[in-house]
């Protein structure tokens, strides 16, 4: 599903240049979901803004789908990958109602002005369809969540980008929206890339882990590895003995 070959992730220019991500190559497999770790900054945040199309400061090759993509994305390129975001309330437009917010992709992209999928958008994360005449401060945080996973599946990307989705919820609302997560990836048979500072959700969600440090990674890892704290690096073993990165 992912084949990224040789990719650097720079901003600013001459002296002022500074690589975020340097020269990585990795693949994901259909159907799979690799974690990535790492310290705040190291780069992932940056890895996956750059698989959805929404940082363009990038060289080498990045192919989705057997798709080679550019730094400029098509509307078919663009349907290939969709981000869930960190924080579901800064994600979501305050002034617009659920329903205009689900609808906005789908207008975007020209398959109509989309009202008429906000309701089954609503109902596959587990919300009624009374909510698309909420705002986003009207919901709770999980609740909201549910909306941002809503509105990156009503386009139908076979692969998710999901960043640290659970980080900003309460910790009892994280196991629902994990298991809805895993609920959805089966019945559509999705690709997932989650990047998460909580072991316990690398260790949960993903069949693959790659380690990143200052931009480069250092280690791969099974759930198994995680599990039980075996690593091939020095940094790797540190990350997982601090439990939390």
């Amino acid at each position: 599903m992912i084949q990224v070959k040789d990719l650097i992730v720079s901003f600013g220019s001459g002296d002022f240049r500074r690589k975020v991500v340097k020269d990585v190559s990795f693949y994901v497999s259909k159907g799979e979901t690799l974690g990535i770790i790492g310290e705040s900054g190291c780069g992932k945040s940056t890895l996956l803004r750059s698989l959805a199309g929404l940082d363009r400061h990038w060289e080498g090759s990045i192919t989705l789908g057997e798709k080679p993509v550019g730094r400029m994305r098509t509307r078919e390129e663009l349907l290939l990958a969709q981000m869930v975001f960190q924080d579901p309330y800064s994600s979501l437009h305050p002034r617009h109602r659920i329903g205009r917010i689900l609808a906005e992709p789908l207008k975007a992209m020209g398959f109509g002005a989309g009202w008429d999928k906000v309701a089954d958008a609503l109902r596959q994360v587990g919300l009624p369809p009374q909510f698309a005449e909420r705002f986003p401060h009207q919901l709770s945080g999980g609740q909201r969540q549910r909306v941002a996973i809503a509105r990156a599946l009503i386009l139908e990307p076979p692969l998710l980008l999901l960043d640290e989705p659970t980080s900003a919820l309460d910790v009892s609302v994280q196991a629902e929206v994990l298991n809805l997560l895993s609920d959805l990836k089966e019945a559509h048979n999705l690709t997932f890339v989650l990047v998460s500072h909580d072991l316990a959700v690398i260790s949960h969600m993903c069949d693959r882990i790659l380690v990143m440090k200052d931009g480069v990674f250092v280690d791969e890892l099974s759930r198994e590895d995680v599990r039980v704290r075996r690593t091939h690096s020095g940094y790797a073993q540190t990350l997982l003995e601090a439990s939390l990165l």
